[in-house]
Protein backbone atom coordinates (compact mmCIF):
# COMPACT_ATOMS: atom_id res chain seq x y z
CA UNK A 1 0.00 0.00 0.00
CA UNK A 2 1.35 3.39 -0.93
CA UNK A 3 1.48 6.25 1.57
CA UNK A 4 -1.07 8.09 -0.56
CA UNK A 5 -3.48 5.16 -0.23
CA UNK A 6 -2.86 4.74 3.49
CA UNK A 7 -3.54 8.40 4.21
CA UNK A 8 -6.11 8.98 1.43
CA UNK A 9 -3.99 11.68 -0.17
CA UNK A 10 -5.27 12.65 -3.60
CA UNK A 11 -2.91 15.55 -4.31
CA UNK A 12 0.46 14.82 -5.91
CA UNK A 13 3.20 14.97 -3.28
CA UNK A 14 6.69 16.14 -4.08
CA UNK A 15 9.20 13.33 -3.56
CA UNK A 16 10.81 14.92 -0.48
CA UNK A 17 7.46 15.37 1.29
CA UNK A 18 6.31 11.90 0.33
CA UNK A 19 9.52 10.42 1.73
CA UNK A 20 9.30 12.34 5.02
CA UNK A 21 5.62 11.49 5.50
CA UNK A 22 6.24 7.84 4.61
CA UNK A 23 9.10 7.58 7.13
CA UNK A 24 7.02 9.16 9.89
CA UNK A 25 3.96 7.04 9.12
CA UNK A 26 5.94 3.79 8.95
CA UNK A 27 7.81 4.64 12.14
CA UNK A 28 4.51 5.23 13.93
CA UNK A 29 3.11 1.89 12.72
CA UNK A 30 6.19 0.04 13.99
CA UNK A 31 6.07 1.91 17.31
CA UNK A 32 2.40 1.01 17.81
CA UNK A 33 3.07 -2.69 17.19
CA UNK A 34 5.99 -2.65 19.62
CA UNK A 35 3.99 -0.75 22.24
CA UNK A 36 1.26 -3.39 21.95
CA UNK A 37 3.77 -6.12 22.77
CA UNK A 38 5.16 -4.22 25.75
CA UNK A 39 1.71 -3.36 27.10
CA UNK A 40 1.26 -7.00 28.14
CA UNK A 41 4.22 -6.47 30.48
CA UNK A 42 2.95 -3.12 31.83
CA UNK A 43 5.92 -1.49 30.14
CA UNK A 44 6.23 1.50 27.82
CA UNK A 45 8.72 1.78 24.99
CA UNK A 46 10.84 4.40 26.83
CA UNK A 47 10.84 2.24 30.00
CA UNK A 48 11.96 -0.73 27.91
CA UNK A 49 14.71 1.44 26.44
CA UNK A 50 15.93 2.33 29.96
CA UNK A 51 16.03 -1.36 30.92
CA UNK A 52 18.00 -2.23 27.78
CA UNK A 53 20.47 0.59 28.42
CA UNK A 54 21.01 -0.60 31.99
CA UNK A 55 21.43 -4.22 30.89
CA UNK A 56 24.05 -3.00 28.44
CA UNK A 57 26.02 -1.63 31.40
CA UNK A 58 26.84 -5.28 32.28
CA UNK A 59 26.35 -4.85 36.02
CA UNK A 60 27.78 -1.35 36.22
CA UNK A 61 25.45 1.45 37.32
CA UNK A 62 24.61 4.38 35.05
CA UNK A 63 23.91 8.00 35.84
CA UNK A 64 20.67 9.63 34.74
CA UNK A 65 22.69 11.70 32.26
CA UNK A 66 24.22 8.55 30.75
CA UNK A 67 20.77 6.98 30.36
CA UNK A 68 19.32 10.17 28.85
CA UNK A 69 22.17 10.40 26.35
CA UNK A 70 21.55 6.85 25.12
CA UNK A 71 17.73 7.07 24.90
CA UNK A 72 16.13 6.52 21.49
CA UNK A 73 13.54 9.20 22.39
CA UNK A 74 15.61 11.92 24.00
CA UNK A 75 12.49 13.88 24.92
CA UNK A 76 11.66 11.28 27.54
CA UNK A 77 11.66 12.33 31.19
CA UNK A 78 14.34 9.94 32.40
CA UNK A 79 13.79 10.64 36.09
CA UNK A 80 10.09 9.82 35.79
CA UNK A 81 10.83 6.66 33.79
CA UNK A 82 13.34 5.46 36.37
CA UNK A 83 10.90 6.21 39.21
CA UNK A 84 8.27 4.01 37.56
CA UNK A 85 10.79 1.21 37.05
CA UNK A 86 11.85 1.49 40.71
CA UNK A 87 8.21 1.02 41.78
CA UNK A 88 8.12 -2.16 39.70
CA UNK A 89 11.41 -3.21 41.35
CA UNK A 90 13.07 -3.57 37.95
CA UNK A 91 15.78 -0.99 38.70
CA UNK A 92 17.26 0.52 41.84
CA UNK A 93 18.73 3.89 42.61
CA UNK A 94 21.61 4.59 44.93
CA UNK A 95 23.90 7.46 45.83
CA UNK A 96 27.33 7.12 44.28
CA UNK A 97 29.83 6.25 47.02
CA UNK A 98 32.57 8.35 45.37
CA UNK A 99 30.41 11.41 44.65
CA UNK A 100 27.45 11.84 46.98
CA UNK A 101 25.85 14.37 44.63
CA UNK A 102 25.54 11.78 41.86
CA UNK A 103 22.79 9.18 41.67
CA UNK A 104 23.47 5.80 40.09
CA UNK A 105 20.85 3.54 38.54
CA UNK A 106 21.21 -0.19 38.03
CA UNK A 107 18.98 -2.95 36.76
CA UNK A 108 17.76 -5.59 39.21
CA UNK A 109 17.50 -9.35 38.73
CA UNK A 110 13.75 -8.85 38.22
CA UNK A 111 14.42 -6.29 35.48
CA UNK A 112 16.83 -8.67 33.77
CA UNK A 113 14.22 -11.44 33.98
CA UNK A 114 11.63 -9.25 32.23
CA UNK A 115 14.08 -8.49 29.44
CA UNK A 116 14.93 -12.19 29.13
CA UNK A 117 11.22 -12.91 28.57
CA UNK A 118 10.90 -10.07 26.08
CA UNK A 119 14.04 -10.77 24.05
CA UNK A 120 12.62 -13.59 21.88
CA UNK A 121 9.30 -11.76 21.51
CA UNK A 122 10.94 -8.54 20.34
CA UNK A 123 13.21 -10.44 17.93
CA UNK A 124 10.15 -12.22 16.52
CA UNK A 125 8.19 -8.98 16.12
CA UNK A 126 11.15 -7.21 14.50
CA UNK A 127 11.59 -10.10 12.06
CA UNK A 128 7.89 -10.06 11.23
CA UNK A 129 7.93 -6.29 10.68
CA UNK A 130 10.66 -6.54 8.04
CA UNK A 131 9.84 -9.93 6.49
CA UNK A 132 8.83 -8.29 3.19
CA UNK A 133 12.42 -7.10 2.68
CA UNK A 134 15.38 -9.17 1.55
CA UNK A 135 18.63 -9.13 3.50
CA UNK A 136 20.16 -6.91 0.82
CA UNK A 137 17.23 -4.50 1.05
CA UNK A 138 17.59 -4.38 4.84
CA UNK A 139 21.28 -3.51 4.51
CA UNK A 140 20.42 -0.82 1.96
CA UNK A 141 17.63 0.57 4.12
CA UNK A 142 19.91 0.78 7.15
CA UNK A 143 22.61 2.47 5.08
CA UNK A 144 20.12 5.03 3.79
CA UNK A 145 18.68 5.69 7.26
CA UNK A 146 22.19 6.16 8.64
CA UNK A 147 22.89 8.57 5.80
CA UNK A 148 19.78 10.60 6.67
CA UNK A 149 20.99 10.93 10.26
CA UNK A 150 24.20 12.63 9.15
CA UNK A 151 22.10 15.76 8.57
CA UNK A 152 21.42 16.18 12.31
Amino acid sequence: MTIEEALHISAKLDLESKTAINLQYTSRLLEEKFAGLLKEYDLTTPQFNVLRILRGQKGNPASLACIQERMVDRNSNTTRLVDKLIKKEWVKRRVCPDNRRMVEIEITAEGLAVLKQLDPLTRELNAKNVEALTEEELVTLNTLLDKLKTNE
